[in-house]
């Protein structure tokens, strides 16, 4: 069994190939589009939300089978397609090519494989069983849904503001560290509580900087 290594990927303008039209491979362009990629679909058919996001422009449908060369500048690729030849095809050019790829029928075919994710706004929680039970995975990441509610989204959003707002008013690089790593600490911004979170005003940051940049 592989050990994987957790990461955060940047896919936001870059190309990601799906191989497949199926439930399968709808599920997985729904995860992936949160990121902003540019999604090409390359199936002869497609579920009606695949072609709903091809007719919204959210993705590139291309109504054919896979073939050899498919792959050119593609960033990553998924291997969805109901042929399991097809799959092993797409993961030997993905190889070749040095492409990440996810193959969805035998996943030690492929460099990667996905987590059930949990997301609210900026915070992402990405749970994994490592192959052994994607419903496991699942079961847990509903377990998580109740400790880290909506109210997380404002959360973080408020605590990124404090912190965008340390780095541009503290020019001192050491205080300005020391300032940025207090935001964070317990009694500052404090995370939400039993659901109910007020976040800072403008003015009461400022005057946090203040008050702190004097210590």
């Amino acid at each position: 069994m592989p050990t994987y290594v957790p990461i955060m990927l940047d896919c936001e303008n870059r190309v990601c190939v799906m191989i497949g039209g199926g439930q399968v491979a709808e599920r997985k362009v729904k995860e992936l589009l949160a990121g902003s990629p540019l999604v090409t679909v390359i199936s002869p058919t497609a579920t009606p939300a695949l072609r709903q996001y091809h007719e919204q422009g959210k993705l590139k449908w291309v109504p054919r089978e896979y073939a050899e060369g498919d792959l050119e500048g593609a960033f990553m690729v998924h291997a969805a397609a109901n042929d399991p030849e097809v799959n092993k095809s797409v993961s030997a050019e993905a190889k070749a090519r040095g492409i990440l790829a996810n193959v969805a029928d035998h996943p030690d075919l492929g460099s990667f494989i996905h987590p059930s994710v949990l997301r609210r706004g900026r915070l992402l929680i990405a749970v994994s069983t490592s192959g052994a039970g994607p419903l496991a995975a699942r079961t847990i990441r509903k377990k998580l849904e109740n400790d880290f509610g909506t109210e997380y989204e404002e959360y973080l959003d408020a605590l990124y503001f404090m912190r965008k707002m340390i780095q541009e008013q503290v020019s001192n690089s050491a205080a300005r560290q020391k300032l940025l790593r207090k935001a964070s600490s317990p009694g500052v911004l404090e995370p939400p509580s039993q659901g109910e979170f007020r976040p800072w005003s403008p003015e009461e940051i400022k005057q946090w900087i203040n008050d702190n940049q004097e210590e």
